[in-house]
């Protein structure tokens, strides 16, 4: 979101919107990479699926504990973004997937968040049908990204003052986030919507 919110500050609005294009297709592109590589993984080893998901669910515990835990002292600072270098916007689009690509949280996000989601219906599953899975979700990610990053590049500078001056509402808005990841973490073993 800095990123595009970046962007859209320092550029225009249009700058934002093409950053946001451009996170949304490397998101694709990691979707699609998680689903060719683990598929044959988990088609090998079907242990493999309840060990991620034991890992997934405590990566999210950990990112929602952090997000409560930081909610304070992140609402604290003020959001900025000064004067950027001005790019064309498919240079913005390839910017955008790289950065994608290249933040390890994301790629960790894939690897980690997607496998406990897997159904694996008596232990074992073909890797087509898990590699479809994997992509399905996958590329569901990024997607349910665009409507919010779409927002942030369109009021950018309006919604950063306004932020900036609402901790209360801005700290509420990390223990919401923290506890929601807490509670996808639960629901992964215990089911309960």
């Amino acid at each position: 979101m800095l990123y595009v919110l970046s962007r859209s500050v320092g550029q225009s609005r249009s700058a934002g919107l093409a950053s946001a294009v451009g996170l949304a297709l490397g998101g694709i592109v990691l979707a699609v990479a998680t689903a060719l590589g683990l598929a044959k993984l988990f088609e090998n080893v079907p242990m493999l699926v309840v060990i991620l998901k034991y890992c997934g669910s405590a990566y999210l515990v950990w990112l929602g504990v952090t997000m409560i835990y930081n909610a304070r002292s992140d609402s604290h600072v003020n959001l900025k973004a000064d004067q950027v270098t001005f790019k064309s916007y498919s240079s913005i689009v390839w910017q955008g997937v790289l950065v994608e690509l290249l933040n390890p949280k994301t790629v960790l996000f894939f690897a980690l968040f997607l496998p406990p989601f897997v159904e694996i219906e008596g232990g074992a599953a073909s890797a087509g049908d898990v590699q479809t899975q994997l992509l399905v979700l996958g590329i569901l990610v990024p997607l349910t990204a665009v409507p919010s990053d779409a927002i942030i590049a369109y009021m950018g500078g309006s919604l950063t003052k306004s932020i900036n001056h609402r901790q209360k509402f801005r700290e509420r808005l990390g223990w919401l986030g923290g506890i929601l990841l807490i509670a996808i973490a639960v629901n992964l073993h215990l089911g309960l919507f």
